[in-house]
């Protein structure tokens, strides 16, 4: 009871429902790189309940924990009673299977929408019909990085040189590093949760946060500018830390990885040498059209999926140092979310937290895998608030998150996101 699980038959039916009104109400696959998968595990121990009793009484009322946020009886930031293992036994044994076929249907249904979607616009050629080009082919830019991301983690097929083929076709046509941007996201994934070792939209510490110029604390926490972030992110990476993700000497990447980062730079090298091609043949007005804006507005959905993924839920949730972080308890913080008729065309990238959990499972199986789930996860589950058919409610979720969470603490193992009110004033 302390741990707040609920039970199988409430849990289960919620999650149906929703379904049922939204078919597609699924998660992206993982990425798995070179047999990462192996090195997750279960933690090595529950804590007590004396322990859990001390350590909620040790961050009451500091480093950002308010307890009357949280719902009563129910430490968000507690261990759970359960393991890695007790999640993976209650998903059926199919749900881990991957299918090639079915996943090259997916790359030939988006890339057909893509070239179909660019010759109406061409043919067209009318600036009432331009916007709408512009946001569809943005999302289908989006749809094609959530195809390269599952090559990425191997959840495409088990055959490495498939997915290395198709990651760089796909990732390269939108300007992504492919290997690149697949180890620094295979970082994220086994170091989800942790204020100091996560990659993808992490923690600033307070000191950290204090150094940063007036200039860098609005690119980052005041929109639009957050939403554009992710092409200065492959370049120079976030606060607080160094590398590209073009260079092979970089301490993004390990030295046995330098020829994978290299190929993956020559080729998003060949991709922006067509492009400036093409600019030459049609003109740079007309390839802005086809190909800029669409670009920036998929930099946007990536931006506000993968913040959205950890950020902006209604109660606070924790980050974790030193021995209190563990993969299954990062993993827990992470946040599934409901994109209502986007969810089929981005592949269910909004089921997160058990493509968080175990990246080997294909985006086609999370729903099921997410619903076979939940009666072990219980409250450490957080139900997606219902979408319309767009999801406009996440914008209200964004903005809220950026105006409030800030930085954590600089100390303290299990940490919670604390406001700077002067940037919030600024900002308003």
């Amino acid at each position: 009871p302390a741990a707040g699980v609920i039970s199988t038959s409430s849990s289960k039916s919620r999650f149906l429902t929703k379904n049922k009104n939204f078919p597609g109400l699924k998660t992206l696959n993982p990425i798995k790189s070179r047999n990462w998968g192996l090195n997750v595990s279960a933690p090595f121990r529950v804590a007590s309940v004396e322990e859990d009793e001390g350590r909620k009484e040790r961050n009451h009322g500091i480093n950002g924990f308010e307890e009357q946020e949280q719902e009563a009886g129910f430490d968000p930031g507690a261990p759970p009673p359960f393991k890695l293992a007790d999640i993976r036994a209650a998903i059926p044994k199919h749900c881990w299977v991957k299918d090639p076929w079915k996943s090259m249907s997916y790359v030939v249904r988006d890339v057909a929408v893509v070239l179909g979607l660019a010759a109406a616009a061409v043919y067209v050629n009318n600036w009432i019909v331009w916007p709408l080009y512009w946001a569809a082919q943005g999302t289908m830019f989006w749809a094609l990085f959530v195809l390269g991301h599952d090559c990425g983690h191997g959840s495409f097929s088990n055959d490495p040189k498939l997915n290395s083929v198709v990651g760089h076709l796909l990732h390269s046509s939108i300007l992504v590093p492919y290997h690149g941007w697949r180890i620094s996201h295979r970082t994220h994934h086994q170091n989800h949760g942790h204020v100091e070792n996560d990659e993808s939209w992490h923690p600033l510490s307070e000191k950290i946060y204090r150094s940063l110029d007036a200039l860098t604390r609005t690119l980052r926490f005041i929109l639009p500018f957050p939403m554009l972030a992710f092409p200065f992110y492959l370049w120079n990476r976030s606060p607080g830390k160094s590398g590209s993700h073009f260079d092979p000497s970089s301490d993004l990447f390990v030295p046995t990885e330098r020829k994978d980062v290299i190929t993956s730079t020559l080729s998003w090298t060949a991709m922006a040498a067509i492009l400036v091609g093409l600019g030459f043949t049609m003109g740079p007005m007309q390839l802005l059209k086809l190909y800029g804006i669409p670009y920036w507005i998929f930099v946007m959905w990536l931006d506000g999926v993968t913040y959205l993924h950890h950020h902006g839920h209604e109660e606070k949730l924790p980050w974790y140092r030193g021995k209190e972080w563990s993969y299954l308890r990062g993993g827990l913080t992470t946040l599934d979310r409901d994109y209502g008729w986007i969810n089929n065309i981005h592949h269910d990238i909004g089921t997160h937290v058990i493509h968080h959990l175990f990246p080997q499972i294909p985006h086609y199986h999370l729903v099921e895998a997410t619903e076979a789930a939940m009666p072990v996860l219980g409250k450490y589950y957080r139900e997606p608030e219902q979408s319309g058919p767009l999801p406009f409610h996440l914008i209200g979720s964004l903005m809220r998150s950026l105006k409030k969470d800030h930085y954590v603490s600089d100390t303290g193992d299990v940490v919670y996101y604390q406001t700077d009110p002067e940037l919030k004033k600024n900002a308003s």
